[in-house]
């Protein structure tokens, strides 16, 4: 839906018009630098895009007229008319508001900058989150991969015009980058949950602001949870909390009113989990659970008209080989799955393969192959994640001397996965935390 970034918004208008002297949000550069210290910069475009950005600020910064009356419009065209822009005045009174909105809502995520730096009308459109509203409304989503490699340091990956963004550095202690972490992606939120020295924190990054904030808490403060994330909402579920027990409690979030609601409790407790939603209904699947700490093979759906749970046996894809030999069961990560069109898929990394849910049967099976280069340790390090109507696989090969990562796209259909490599980058380490936000 967003191939033809330019739009209608970017074609329809002469270049007459001039931007604003100073442009608050939007600097170009070969690749994105953010760190000014201050954690509120803005991410910055590739400089391949700088014509396509400087149309759009040119034709939006003379679309401030559009939002007065149509006597002001009219007043504004019969003057300009008489000069060299008529043509663009008159094209942008003939469209009026409503068609102005609805080009913005299609324009990509990464002019949004350029746009809310044109005027207090603009910025205010960008940052209080309408025009994400309306794309949301309007079915209109763009996804981007937010990922770290370095325990403060975030990036995030547009699969479309395939370029790497650098996100401000987290500013918090050591207590908080050695822990456990979690992160979800919901609304125009990216949420890292971690711990401090004695009660546990939540990091909020925010598109509409380029920073972050802390100070958000749950209802039960928790860590090693399953979470998915639906539109402006997400469910979390299971974990620990600060003293190690195992929960069955679960938790939904609404970005928009960033607000914590306690759902009805599973039907057993269960951490180091994984979550979905599929079908309009959320899934936690698999996870160690009992006072034993023993491998569930179960699942639960979780019903948000119904408020019920429901316990599905065997919906986890299992555990490796090489785990089922003797390996403690915290030492492999939680089940790598993810959802597209409704349908559910797993990542093997013991036997690189990737599995498909078989809803009515109630079992998997094998599809194909993971990407060739696609490493981990017992599956940490290896992100598996759907983004759109395709899953991402992301990790790399490692040797001694350097590292890569790299991000494989396939969009299933009728055959085995054909992965297609989105992009490629040197890093030292493995993927510590990964979301994929659309909005």
């Amino acid at each position: 839906m967003l191939e033809n970034r330019s739009c209608l918004v970017l074609s329809l208008f002469s270049s007459t018009c001039q931007p604003e002297s100073k442009c608050a949000y939007m600097t170009y550069s070969r690749r994105l630098e953010v760190d000014d210290g201050n954690g509120k910069r803005p991410l910055e475009s590739d400089g391949d895009d700088e014509q396509p950005q400087r149309k759009s600020l040119k034709l939006l910064d003379s679309c401030e007229r559009v939002e007065t009356t149509q006597a002001s419009r009219e007043q504004s065209y019969n003057q300009s008319h008489a000069g060299d822009s008529s043509e663009s005045e008159s094209a942008i009174s003939r469209m009026g508001p409503d068609n102005l909105i609805s080009c913005l809502i299609r324009c990509s995520r990464s002019d949004y900058g350029s746009i809310a730096s044109l005027n207090r009308s603009f910025r205010s459109l960008v940052r209080t989150g309408e025009l994400y509203k309306l794309r949301r409304k309007n079915g209109v989503v763009e996804h981007w991969v937010y990922f770290s490699c370095h325990l403060l340091e975030w990036e995030a990956f547009d699969p479309f015009r395939q370029r790497w963004m650098r996100l401000p550095r987290m500013t918090t202690n050591e207590c908080f980058m050695c822990s456990d972490k979690e992160s979800l992606a919901v609304g125009t939120e990216l949420l890292v949950f971690g711990k401090l020295e004695m009660s546990f924190v939540i990091y909020r990054y925010s598109i509409l602001t380029n920073s972050w904030s802390s100070g958000m808490k749950m209802n039960a403060p928790r860590c090693l949870f399953g979470s998915a994330s639906l539109g402006e909402i997400a469910i979390l579920a299971g974990g620990c909390d600060s003293q190690g027990n195992i929960l069955r409690s679960a938790e939904l979030y609404n970005s928009e009113t960033q607000t914590w609601e306690t759902l009805p409790n599973m039907n057993k407790p269960r951490k180091m989990c994984s979550g979905v939603f599929m079908d309009g209904k959320f899934y936690v699947i698999g996870g160690i659970g009992g006072s034993e700490s023993k491998v569930l093979t179960c699942g639960e759906e979780y019903d948000l008209k119904a408020r019920t749970w429901t316990e599905i046996p065997n919906m986890s894809p299992g555990r490796s080989a090489a785990a089922n030999a003797g390996m403690p069961a915290t030492a492999e990560a939680p089940p790598l799955v993810a959802v597209v069109n409704n349908e559910l898929y797993a990542a093997d990394y013991a036997e690189m393969s990737v599995r498909k849910y078989d809803k009515k049967e109630k079992k998997w099976n094998k599809v194909g192959d993971l990407p060739a280069r696609a490493g981990s340790m017992n599956g940490w390090g290896l992100a598996f994640r759907a983004c759109g109507n395709q899953l991402i696989v992301i990790g790399g090969p490692r040797s001694q001397a350097e590292g890569f990562i790299e991000l494989n796209a396939w969009a299933p259909g009728e055959g085995p996965p054909e992965w297609k490599l989105l992009g490629r980058k040197q890093s030292p380490n493995f993927v510590y935390n990964c979301a994929v936000m659309g909005c």
